[in-house]
């Protein structure tokens, strides 16, 4: 994720917004100081923008100002509007910013992975819907929203360090995406299934985005204050992993299926079906696995233009790493080639969609940096998907030459060096100061001649051993 750019925020200090926390929640019954803290409040909003939660805490906290004065109206409508106000403008200030994306969210599940009570979504729905809640339930459910604002945003903000960590939750995508494989198996054999299926592919999509969403809140909740872009390129690196675990955009390596009852006994009564199939005209992946998931690849691609860029940086690195992805153990030949396949594909199709994009380039460079020109025998796969990428093109195979080319031994240590450096040390070490210095220079001065002060250039002393004194290099002798 790219570092966030400085966000301007008004307080100049930690310890003036520690003070104006102070005066919001350190006596409920301090009228005075809570009048104080509106007007700080209201200050920084003639300045700059404020963080939604500081607003949503100016609201409440006026409203609250007004039913703790002493001289108060009796007629509570006002009041009991201005409660409601404030409680709907916090709950929808949360969730609106998060309800991106294709489909919408029920504001009801963005609230849970936020933390927020659910009967505060409730109480909103009921202010904006239907018979204006009573007083007390409102009273009641501003100081729940006090809490909530000072445990989720006041505490950590002041002491991030202190306060308790919360972490975001996540529920897998594996699930769905075993479902939407399941519907596209059935459509992919028998055409005539697709009709039947279609509502229910929609639907599994659905819930894709849905994922997406939820993973923009997670990402919001684990660096506070991520911009959109941020929060984007995070849900687009969760769902690329989880299309990139075992049986997904790679199938599995064999799958076994019993055979029909055999006329005479053998062995075995499963066959094993190969599913990591390559075509030889091709390098693209199984002609299975592209009819499965080409569909669902388009179309977040459609909804989301980074989607392409994301998935292909994720399959590099993953071809460039040594780790293996969860569930599948030890890292196989075949797994890397359909991953590097999948490469292929996505920018073939990224550069069919648009002609200018830069994304054959961007790999291209990734690959030539990692492998670099000593190609290692170990990312032979990489090594071969660099190779498919140049194919067909002068520039990137004539650079591609060059680097093949190139000189690749390196100074590595043998066992013999050792003596040889061995050799030279006792030969240096047995010969004289003089002896030394007359092999490097013909004309030296031994260190041993006494020269005159006022031989020396001005500025210059020469020391007897007497006043030498050790110190580290660097570092005066008077220091």
């Amino acid at each position: 994720m790219a570092p966030r750019l400085p966000r301007r925020v008004p307080w100049t200090s930690i310890a003036e917004l520690e003070q104006l926390c102070s005066w919001i929640f350190t006596d409920g019954n301090d009228l005075d100081a809570k009048v104080l803290a509106v007007q700080k409040i209201s200050a920084w909003k003639t300045i700059t923008s404020l963080p939604h939660a500081i607003d949503a805490t100016l609201s409440l906290l006026v409203v609250i100002n007004e039913d703790n004065l002493p001289q108060k109206s009796s007629f509570s409508l006002s009041l009991r509007q201005n409660y409601a106000a404030a409680i709907i403008r916090l709950v929808n200030g949360l969730v609106d910013p998060l309800q991106s994306g294709a489909y919408a969210r029920s504001i009801s599940s963005i609230s849970d992975q936020l933390g927020l009570p659910l009967w505060l979504v409730e109480l909103r729905h009921a202010a904006t819907h239907e018979d204006l809640p009573s007083l007390e339930l409102l009273q009641e459910g501003a100081r729940q929203s006090m809490t909530w604002l000072f445990q989720n945003y006041w505490l950590p903000t002041i002491s991030p360090y202190t306060a308790p960590k919360t972490s975001p939750t996540l529920r897998s995508l594996g699930p769905v995406l075993k479902e939407y494989k399941r519907l596209l198996k059935a459509t992919t054999r028998d055409q005539s299934l697709k009709s039947v299926h279609q509502q229910s592919i929609t639907k599994v999509v659905r819930e894709v985005e849905r994922w997406l969403g939820e993973a923009k809140v997670a990402a919001d909740l684990e660096w506070k204050g991520a911009d959109n872009d941020s929060k984007e390129i995070f849900a687009l690196e969760k769902l690329s992993d989880e299309l990139l675990q075992k049986g997904m955009l790679v199938p599995l390596s064999k799958k076994y299926v019993p055979l029909p009852p055999p006329e005479y006994p053998r062995e075995s009564t499963n066959a094993i079906i190969r599913k990591r199939i390559f075509p030889a005209d091709t390098f693209h992946p199984p002609p299975n696995s592209l009819d499965i998931w080409s569909p669902l690849i388009l179309q977040m691609h459609a909804l989301h233009s980074e989607f392409y860029n994301v998935l292909v940086e994720r399959m590099i690195a993953l071809l460039l790493s040594d780790s293996a992805p969860a569930d599948e153990g030890t890292r196989s030949a075949t797994y890397d080639a359909c991953v590097a396949r999948w490469v292929m594909w996505v920018v073939e199709s990224s550069q069919a969609m648009n002609p200018e994009s830069g994304i054959k380039r961007e790999s291209i460079i990734s690959l030539i940096s990692a492998l670099g020109p000593k190609m290692p025998s170990s990312k032979a796969v990489a090594m071969k998907l660099l190779q498919a990428l140049c194919a067909g093109d002068e520039q990137y195979e004539a650079a591609l030459t060059y680097l093949s080319s190139q000189d690749t031994h390196s100074a590595t240590w043998q066992s013999e060096d050792i003596s040889v450096m061995a050799k030279r040390l006792e030969e240096l070490l047995s010969s004289t100061v003089d002896e030394v210095a007359g092999a490097n220079t013909t004309d030296c001065i031994s260190m041993n001649v006494d020269m005159p002060g006022d031989a020396l250039p001005p500025g210059w002393t020469l020391l007897d051993d007497s006043r030498w004194k050790p110190c580290p290099l660097g570092v005066h002798p008077a220091a």
